[in-house]
């Protein structure tokens, strides 16, 4: 017999890795997986591993089973969201100019230097839900949260080039 998911419950199949319950049927789970979308797999299927169980019948919105996979997606891969540039500065240069005139000035695509902005903090996240799923003692992950929160806080000097406020770096809310 095996053991009943709910929506939400994160799974790794043999075939198709890792994915998360998306929806329960009368005889089979819509499960997203990561590497090959949505697939429909049998109630009675039990040759994957149950990562995280979520129990079935709790009450779970499509609004906040989207977040969960996001957020998964985000602690299993490399997958990065699309984050648009503010209008007023697409098609921008950035120039970096020495003091000593003798040198040349650097300029930067503001969208090149952007994603490296973008990518910075998709792999801060990556490394966050790394720590949480660690075998560190609550003491060291809170110590390495700490620092991730003060690199978050050190970058919100580039929240001004995101687009959307819900994008942003955050960073320690009581300082």
């Amino acid at each position: 017999m095996s053991t009943v998911l709910g929506v939400g419950s994160r799974v790794k199949h043999p075939a198709f890795g890792d994915g998360a319950v998306i929806e329960v049927d009368v005889a089979a789970y819509k499960v997203c997986f990561m590497q090959f979308g949505i697939k429909l797999v049998g109630k009675d299927y039990n040759a994957w591993e149950v990562i995280e169980r979520i129990e079935p019948g709790e009450s779970v919105s499509f609004n906040d089973a989207e977040k969960a996979l996001a957020k998964i997606l985000r602690a299993w891969s490399d997958i990065t969201e699309v984050v648009p540039l503010g209008d007023k500065w697409k098609n921008g240069l950035m120039i970096l100019r020495p003091e000593d005139k003798t040198l040349k000035d650097k300029e930067i695509p503001i969208e090149a230097f952007f994603h490296k902005i973008v990518m910075v903090r998709d792999r801060l996240r990556v490394m966050e839900q790394r720590i949480n799923s660690s075998n560190l003692n609550d003491e060291e992950k809170i110590n390495l949260q700490q620092y991730i929160t003060r690199i978050y806080g050190s970058l919100t000097t580039f929240n001004v080039l995101f687009r959307y406020k819900e994008q942003q770096f955050v960073g320690d809310k009581s300082e």
